[in-house]
C-alpha cells in the first residue's frame, strides 16, 4: 500500500518523506503562487487556476489572495463560495464545502494530524481525515477546524473557534473547543435593520 493509499484508508502515512506526495505538494505549492501572484483584477486567471487546482470548484467561487493548500485535489466547494484573506486548507484528506459558504479572513481547515506518539511523529507519520462543512455555512474570523469534524447546514461559527468535533445544523457555535450556544430562530432575521423603500 502506497502512503497516499494510507492516508486515504485513514492509517498513519509518512507525510515528510514520501516521494509521491512531496511531488504532489510541489506541483501544488507552484498553483498556489501563481493564484497569490496574480493581479487581484483578474478574476478569470484566478478561476481557472481554482478549477485546475481543485477536484470541484462550483459556479462564482471567491477565494481573496493569499491562499494555501497542501494538494488542491481533494477540496470541493460548491457555488457561491466566498473564502476572504490568508485561508488556508491543509487536504490530506477531502475538504468539502456546500453552497454559499462565507469564511472570514485567518481560517484554518486541517484535515491533516501529526501522530500523538513522539517517535511515530518524528518519523513524519500523520493521519488524514476529512473535514464537511453544510450550505449557507458562515465561519467566523480566525477559526480553526480540525481533523474529522463536520459542521452542519446553515450554521455559524464564531470568531476564534477551535472547532475540535461535529457541529450540528442551524446553530450558532462558538469557543475553544467549539460547542453549542444556541440555535438560529425566526427572531436572527429581524436583528440587523433592513432597509425598505
Amino acid at each position: 500500500m502506497t502512503e497516499r493509499e494510507k492516508a486515504a484508508a485513514g492509517y498513519l502515512y509518512d507525510a515528510n518523506y514520501d516521494k509521491e506526495l512531496a511531488e504532489l505538494r510541489a506541483a501544488c505549492a507552484q498553483l498556489c503562487r501563481k493564484y497569490n501572484d496574480l493581479n487581484p483584477a483578474d478574476t478569470e486567471g484566478m478561476q481557472r487556476i481554482l478549477l485546475q487546482l481543485f477536484g470541484k470548484c462550483g459556479e462564482d467561487c471567491i477565494i481573496m489572495q493569499p491562499f494555501r493548500c497542501d494538494y488542491g485535489f481533494h477540496i470541493s466547494v460548491g457555488s457561491g463560495f466566498f473564502a476572504n484573506y490568508n485561508c488556508i486548507m491543509l487536504d490530506a484528506a477531502d475538504i468539502t464545502f456546500g453552497d454559499h459558504v462565507f469564511i472570514a479572513p485567518n481560517c484554518v481547515f486541517a484535515a491533516a494530524g501529526h501522530a500523538i506518539d513522539a517517535e511515530q511523529r518524528s518519523r513524519g507519520l500523520e493521519i488524514a481525515l476529512p473535514i464537511t462543512v453544510g450550505s449557507n455555512v458562515w465561519i467566523g474570523a480566525n477559526v480553526t477546524v480540525l481533523p474529522g469534524v463536520t459542521i452542519g447546514d446553515g450554521t455559524v461559527i464564531g470568531a476564534g473557534s477551535v472547532v475540535t468535533r461535529d457541529i450540528p445544523a442551524g446553530v450558532i457555535a462558538a469557543g475553544n473547543p467549539c460547542r453549542v450556544l444556541r440555535e438560529i430562530t425566526e427572531e436572527d432575521k429581524r436583528k440587523y435593520p433592513v432597509y425598505e423603500e
